[in-house]
């Protein structure tokens, strides 16, 4: 529990906030909800502020998937059609208060590839690195899927990677898999943390 105990201070010229895939298909009534995943928007929001005032960078992924995608089950896959390119249920959910320098990562774009992170096949690794960013505080939908793979990657290409445990919800397929998902993500070196634990002063 001691990394639950640090406190975080932003670096703007080091840090980067990455939510991962709050669209309208994940979030109730869409094509494939997430149960409760529209309750972290307003932990989400409060992340983004902080970010946004440290002038820090933030990146929100997003699934924007063709028609004919293979994760869908017309098309061999696991999933009902969902987030497709140009579609309603591919936007951001309306409540996520994005910044206008947002920048934005679109994620599964080629009917036969699949990609749950945010950094396969985007190009986001090689643009974080060019930027200097050094550490990564991820959340968004959904735990056990894109989340962790992102949080995966992101320490897998080295990174300093930090799960924000109140501003993620899993899909669970199976009972549990969303604290399977975390406990993977911290034995492999994540850090967790909570609104709570950032101070308020930042440095550059």
């Amino acid at each position: 529990m001691e990394e639950h105990e640090m406190r975080y201070a932003i670096r703007r010229s080091e840090d980067a906030l990455i939510i991962v895939d709050v669209q309208r298909d994940f979030c109730s009534g869409g094509a494939l909800p997430v149960p409760e995943g529209e309750k972290i928007i307003p932990t989400l929001n409060r992340y983004i502020k902080k970010f946004s005032e440290a002038g820090a960078l933030i990146i929100a992924t997003r699934d924007w998937h063709p028609p004919n995608h293979v994760s869908f089950v017309k098309y061999g896959g696991p999933w009902p059609p969902h987030c497709v390119q140009g579609t309603p249920g591919a936007e951001f959910h309306p409540d996520l208060k994005l910044p206008r320098n947002i920048k934005i990562v679109s994620k599964a774009t080629s009917a036969d590839k699949e990609a749950y992170s945010g950094f396969n096949g985007t190009g986001l690794g090689a643009e974080l690195r060019k930027a200097g960013i050094r550490r990564v505080f991820v959340g968004g939908l959904a735990t056990d899927y894109c989340v962790k793979s992102t949080v995966l990657d992101a320490l897998s290409l080295g990174f300093e990677t930090v799960l924000l445990l109140d501003a993620i919800k899993g899909v669970n397929v199976n009972p549990g898999d969303s604290e399977k998902a975390i406990n993977e993500m911290l034995k492999r070196g994540a850090r967790k943390a909570v609104i709570d634990d950032f101070q308020s002063c930042h440095s550059s």
